[in-house]
């Protein structure tokens, strides 16, 4: 769904510039400086509207949290969002996830958060979404051993199918889940994930620990993706299906 072009952007993105880095490749490597005592920055890949963005930042303001979005129309809503909760903590890239070499130092960044991105559902588009393997090795360059990818999405077909990737990747797995909310909501919410979540979508979550054994970009150029196609674009049907049987038993 296209995004509405927002009134007046850029003044209100004028009101918000000291929370924009305007050139982060001048950043790489000098990030925690931006937040005295700061000794944690955590990258949030597509903020979107920016509730997850401003709650995170808000619950945990020992660290430094960057945003990066490459819709202004949608960008300009989470900055005023942290601005208007005076959050020091926080940073916004107008950016694309392809650069992430350019902006952030090897081991600069101790954990991506990817929530609810693009599934790309054709296989010819499947380079495209951002836990394909060459997304993955860039990720592993810029985290320390250790450092952590936390996705989440409501597409089942997506999810299973990252999962895959992540373990053929030479990802450690855990806090993997189906069915995230199973016992009621849990954690920070995006706005797609509270929308998600009343309408009875079941959203799956897992955590992807960098070791030794996980492959950066040093491993080499990606085998082309073949027969990446997803089933089903969001895996509705299914999720759907489980929520009323769950109500039924209840």
């Amino acid at each position: 769904m296209r995004m509405r072009k927002r009134r007046n952007l850029a003044p209100r993105m004028e009101r918000c510039a000291e929370l924009l880095i305007s050139e982060p490749e001048q950043m790489k490597g000098k990030w925690k400086d931006l937040l005295p005592g700061c000794g944690v920055l955590w990258l949030e890949l597509g903020c979107g509207k920016g509730r997850f963005t401003a709650e995170l930042a808000e619950t945990e303001p020992q660290v430094l949290l960057v945003a990066l979005e490459r819709v202004p129309d949608a960008m300009i809503i989470a900055m005023e969002r942290a601005k208007n909760r005076g959050l020091p903590n926080v940073r916004f890239i107008d950016g694309n996830a392809s650069l992430l070499d350019t902006f952030f130092g090897a081991g600069e960044v101790d954990r991506i958060f990817i929530n609810f991105c693009d599934p790309w559902p054709k296989s010819r588009d499947a380079k495209l979404r951002l836990t394909s393997p060459a997304f993955l090795r860039q990720y592993c360059d810029v985290l320390p051993v250790g450092g952590q990818i936390c996705f989440k999405t409501d597409n089942t077909p997506l999810f299973d199918w990252s999962v895959s990737v992540f373990k053929d990747e030479k990802w450690q797995l855990s806090e993997l889940t189906h069915d995230l909310h199973a016992d009621g909501p849990l954690g920070i919410m995006t706005d797609y994930e509270a929308k998600f979540y009343a309408e009875g979508m079941k959203i799956n979550r897992l955590v992807a620990t960098k070791t030794a054994a996980t492959l950066g970009t040093a491993a080499g150029p990606v085998a082309r993706l073949k027969d990446a196609s997803l089933t089903d674009a969001r895996g509705y049907a299914e999720s759907r299906a489980a929520f009323e049987n769950r109500k039924e038993q209840e």
